[in-house]
């Protein structure tokens, strides 16, 4: 018997990618409440595990060793990810606020965003000086700085363990790269005042040892180019300064309206704010039952009991209380592979306690990048001839939205018989139709994805500027357009909140072109499908595909391989960072670019079939062939990386078909990689091409040169 996918009737929104709600997410994706649409929110791709942070700053860990990557995990637990800074959160009406979009609707939240830094208040810091978070922009300027040459000068303001630790691995660093340094930690009154005098002892000799100056009960009044002031009238020499002090809450939270406690969300043993559907757990959180200091321990051990009270608040079991432990182990890297432990007032340092550090650093991390392998649906014993052939192995692409094969597509149409209107004319090989409207030349066009993504604002963004393509492909200014939306059955509360986001971005894309929603369509489905209808007048002659000369160079405005990533990311293997940027660029109008482009002889947007499958159309549109000079084709981040590994997007060997001449190689596939919001590809005079890329690059389009059309049928390589 057929039992339809369970409705959504619930948001559960995780404000922060912190420690507690990475392993939350984990565990959802293990076990996931149905009915519940799950999402998180957080600035950026991943979230760096700051236990790790010495150990990197010193040279033990690569950059990526820190990351829990946000994008692969909230794919594995079924959840969207939003990435943007949180500016707002509404209690009243259960809403956050996010820069750039609608807002978020929530009927439980969960705040784990961490603190954040006073530093930059601080007299000279933001001109000369960088706080250790936001971990990339610290990450950075240290590699730069480190990878210098000559003497070193550097502090560290805050003698906290954090800032300890710091400036050890600092030390250390440049010691193994053979820098004689000058290094100084400063601290406003007493540094390591939260560990025991033994443990204090020993780390004051380390640093000793590593050649720190240690300045204690001084302030500071000005940050320069190159020396630090105090109050006293010191000098300290100081080129690479940074702060591990400071800490505080986020403002937004003091416009909330909850319960605070020096500006932190004051929580109940149950994780629960003065209102009982915001939870709030880690360093932004005060225990009012049981005060804690702001310790990462407190926070992972919060995950399972923040998991099952979350369920609770959503329907399903019972709260429980969270006991925090009156004391937890402390590891306090010492530079080099050495470290310290602290417990109840014993100590032990040395290189066996690096080891241990480790390893439990090592097999926290181990949780994010070794996700457990959840056991797929099997197919029914009794099932009709081809079921698993069609299936696959892998599950249906949506980087190339679910479409299907050219010679299928390509097939039908032919069969069609040719318009017998006069003010229709038949345009060979173009995907927008071209319409005589009371003397006004019309062109209309049809595009829908599948979603592959589960955030709706993102995902109708992205299906807009990919329906816009075909407009501005052939010179047309947008005029208007209708969506016909599918969402998934769910509440009529959640159809509200998804059909506001979807039409609110869907008005602003399009509108931003100068044109008009005007209307559309509605239903729901087994999963969500946005699609556009749109019309666009040309005041010149249409730019279509059989205008390419012999000669003419190829300009292609953004760089290819979503499909491949999308494909990677939908099977849990691509890097968030990769993913992020794949949509970067998929949300990029090309309205500017077309208009740069309006001389061009011929013109397309890269899409479905592939570059190679949509040059194919300009060359058989215009009887001509093309060269493409591989090396030039710009790729997305992470692209041949993954097409070497043999990833490949459902549609890549009927793209594959179109110019089987062609060489293969982790490069030379992705040209038959299908598209999302692609770029323009536009035959254009040779002389005008340096001139147009120019001009694209000025408008912020990452173009280039990369081939040109000869007279000669077929595609082929620069040998």
């Amino acid at each position: 018997m057929y039992r339809p996918p369970l409705p959504l009737t619930r948001d559960l929104v995780l404000i922060g990618g912190g420690h507690t709600h990475a392993l939350v997410l984990r565990k959802w994706g293990m076990n996931p409440l149905p009915g519940a649409r799950l999402t998180v929110i957080n600035p950026a791709p991943s979230a760096p595990y700051s236990g790790m942070l010495p150990g990197f700053v010193a040279g033990h860990y690569r950059r990526g060793d820190l990351d829990i990557d946000l994008v692969r995990l909230a794919r594995f637990a079924g959840a969207r990810v939003i990435l943007g800074a949180v500016e707002g959160l509404d209690p009243d009406r259960q809403e956050v606020h996010v820069p750039g979009r609608p807002p978020v609707a929530y009927d439980v939240a969960s705040v784990n965003v961490g603190i954040t830094s006073d530093m930059p208040a601080l007299p000279g810091f933001s001109d000369h000086a960088v706080p250790a978070k936001p971990l990339g922009s610290f990450a950075a300027r240290w590699a730069e700085y480190q990878s210098g040459a000559g003497a070193a000068s550097v502090a560290v303001i805050g003698g906290g363990v954090a800032g300890v630790e710091l400036i050890m691995a600092m030390a250390h660093a440049l010691r193994s790269a053979n820098r004689s340094a000058r290094l100084t930690l400063i601290d406003n009154a007493r540094a390591l005042t939260a560990i025991g005098a033994k443990a204090a002892s020993i780390i004051r000799n380390a640093m000793a040892d590593l050649g720190i100056d240690v300045i204690e009960q001084a302030a500071i009044v000005e940050i320069h180019a190159d020396h630090i002031r105090l109050e006293d009238g010191r000098q300290i020499a100081a080129e690479f300064v940074t702060g591990a002090a400071g800490a505080k809450p986020y403002g937004w939270m003091a416009q909330s309206g909850l319960d605070l406690h020096d500006g932190y969300i004051t929580v109940n043993s149950r994780l629960q704010s003065s209102n009982p559907f915001v939870f709030a757990v880690g360093d932004c959180a005060h225990l009012s039952e049981n005060p804690r200091p702001k310790a990462g321990v407190y926070a992972v051990r919060e995950a399972p009991i923040l998991y099952g009270n979350l369920r609770a608040s959503l329907g399903a079991g019972k709260m429980r209380p969270y006991h925090p432990q009156k004391d937890y182990l402390k590891l306090i890297s010492l530079g080099g592979k050495s470290a310290l432990a602290e417990r109840l007032g014993t100590s032990l340092s040395g290189p066996l306690m690096w080891k241990w550090k480790n390893h439990i650093d090592q097999n926290f991390m181990n949780k994010f990048r070794n996700l457990p392998q959840m056991k797929a649906a099997e197919l029914p014993r009794d099932h009709a001839l081809g079921v698993p052939e069609v299936l696959g192995e892998k599950p249906m692409c949506g980087g190339c939205g679910a479409k299907i094969g050219r010679r299928a597509l390509r097939s039908v149409l032919s069969d069609l018989p040719p318009p017998d209107r006069q003010d229709v004319i038949p345009l060979s090989g173009d995907d927008a139709a071209l319409l005589l409207t009371g003397g006004a030349r019309q062109v209309m066009t049809s595009d829908h994805l599948r979603s592959f993504t589960n955030d709706p604002v993102l995902m109708t963004r992205i299906t807009a500027i990919h329906a816009l393509g075909d407009i501005w492909a052939m010179g047309a200014a947008p005029q208007a357009a209708t969506a016909t939306i599918i969402l998934p059955r769910m509440s009529p509360a959640l159809q509200q909140r998804t059909m506001s986001e979807i039409m609110a971005t869907a008005s602003d894309v399009i509108r931003a072109t100068g044109a008009e929603i005007v209307g559309g369509h509605s239903s729901m489905g087994d999963e969500m499908t946005i699609g556009f209808t749109l019309t666009g007048l040309c005041e010149n002659d249409p730019i279509i595909l059989s205008g390419a000369r012999k000669g003419d160079a190829l300009i292609l405005t953004k760089p290819i391989g979503s499909g491949v990533i999308m494909a990677a990311e939908m099977a849990g293997l691509a890097n968030g960072i990769w993913v992020a940027e794949a949509f970067r660029h998929m949300v990029q109008p090309q309205g500017e670019a077309a208009r740069i482009l309006f001389s061009a002889h011929a013109m397309t947007d890269v899409t479905g079939f592939g570059l190679a499958g949509h040059l194919q159309g300009i060359c058989g549109a215009s009887d001509c062939g093309a060269v493409i000079a591989l090396d030039a084709v710009p790729v997305m981040a992470g692209a041949v990386e993954l097409s070497a590994s043999g990833v490949r997007s459902t549609i890549f060997e009927d793209n594959r078909a179109i110019a089987p001449e062609l060489a293969n190689g982790p490069k030379a596939d992705l040209l038959f990689d299908p598209q999302t919001a692609g770029g323009l590809l536009a035959a254009v005079q040779a002389d005008d091409a340096p001139g147009l890329c120019a001009d694209l690059h000025a408008a912020g389009y990452p173009a280039a040169i990369i081939g040109m059309i000869d007279d000669t049928p077929g595609l082929k390589l620069q040998s």
